[in-house]
């Protein structure tokens, strides 16, 4: 007959350690977040021009949307045309070197695309771009 010291030894030894196994987990993890590519989007599908000319950007990091109500979004909500300044400001202290893209619709007006393009050089971002199809 055993005693009861015993038992709680060979429990000890039979149980599975999970500490390795988190250890990778954790790993796993980290690795999938700083390899993760990040896409910024403006929050709405706009019906862009077709420019033959146009090119492609790759380090713009501001987008901003005009829809065809003349509705200004940026980082998927809604803002105000008294705001878009601030907001741009703030995306732009996170990334100095990025730019503004505009993606205005066909259908919305010059009123509110000039109103986005002072508003982004009122905030100290002069590389500022339209956002039209490539024919």
């Amino acid at each position: 007959m055993r005693r009861g010291s015993e038992f709680n030894q060979e429990d000890e030894e039979n149980e599975i350690n999970l500490t390795p196994m988190l250890d990778v987990v954790f790993i796993m993890l980290i690795f999938f977040i700083v390899t993760a590519s990040f896409i910024k989007e403006a929050g709405i599908d706009v019906n862009r021009p077709d420019a033959p000319t146009a090119e492609r950007q790759e380090d713009a990091n501001i987008l901003v949307a005009i829809s065809a109500n003349d509705e200004i979004w940026i980082d998927r909500r809604l803002v105000d045309p008294r705001a878009v300044r601030a907001n741009i400001e703030r995306l732009h202290a996170e990334n100095p070197k990025g730019s503004v893209v505009i993606q205005a619709d066909k259908r919305s007006t010059n009123e509110t695309l000039v109103t986005v393009m002072d508003a982004a050089r009122q905030a100290g971002v002069y590389n500022v771009s339209l956002a039209a199809n490539n024919q």
